[in-house]
């Protein structure tokens, strides 16, 4: 399975990811991400259907890094939980402690409603503020940067093979830039995905 978005043998580089829109689960949707090493590290199995209410972010063994929940009464928000990986019953976690969530995201009503979303907006629970935007509405590629100083923290383009063939649109390269979480990122990237309908 790797090997269809994992071509070529890439130098072992951390922040650099392949982003695969495709569940590891037969017959599910959701997403499957790769190091740099073409080892499975991140997964989303979306059991239901496309655009799911509540979906999970684990990593290859299962554990929960996050739990990512749509606003239903606050129309194009989601709200996402850091997950206690040593706690696998993450409901009954997030009702004993009533904690905030790690950061919501909230996208424009304009652009909900046309179907075309351009970008998010993401606040931490440390106010942080980034903008997640899509390069082009042609492609599925988009950016992420800090509101705060414009730096881009990661950039994902269409994965292309070494002799420049592209690979589908639903297979991504993601390079995630300095010492950010990439836990975080890839929780970015998953709320993106399930924004623009992808998974």
């Amino acid at each position: 399975m790797a090997k269809k978005v994992y071509p070529a043998a890439e130098a072992s580089c951390s922040g650099k990811y392949t982003v695969w829109m495709k569940s590891l689960v037969f017959h599910s949707n959701g997403c499957t991400v790769y190091d740099s090493n073409g080892d499975i590290v991140y997964r989303v199995d979306n059991y239901d259907k496309k655009g799911a209410t509540q979906v999970n972010l684990m990593d290859l063994r299962g554990t929960l890094v996050c739990s990512i929940h749509k606003k239903l009464l606050a129309f194009g928000r989601w709200d996402v939980y850091r997950c206690n990986g040593s706690d696998s019953d993450y409901t009954r976690q997030q009702q004993k402690t009533k904690k905030k969530p790690w950061f919501e995201v909230k996208t424009s009503y304009k652009m909900m409603i046309t179907g075309r979303v351009a970008s998010c907006q993401v606040t931490t629970i440390g106010c942080q503020k980034y903008c997640i935007h899509r390069i082009c509405s042609k492609t599925s590629g988009f950016m992420i940067f800090n509101m705060k100083n414009g730096h881009i923290v990661a950039n994902a383009k269409q994965k292309q093979t070494c002799s420049g063939i592209l690979l589908g649109k639903d297979v991504l390269r993601l390079d995630v830039e300095g010492d950010i979480d990439h836990s975080l990122i890839m929780a970015f990237v998953t709320v993106f995905a399930l924004v623009c309908g992808s998974i």
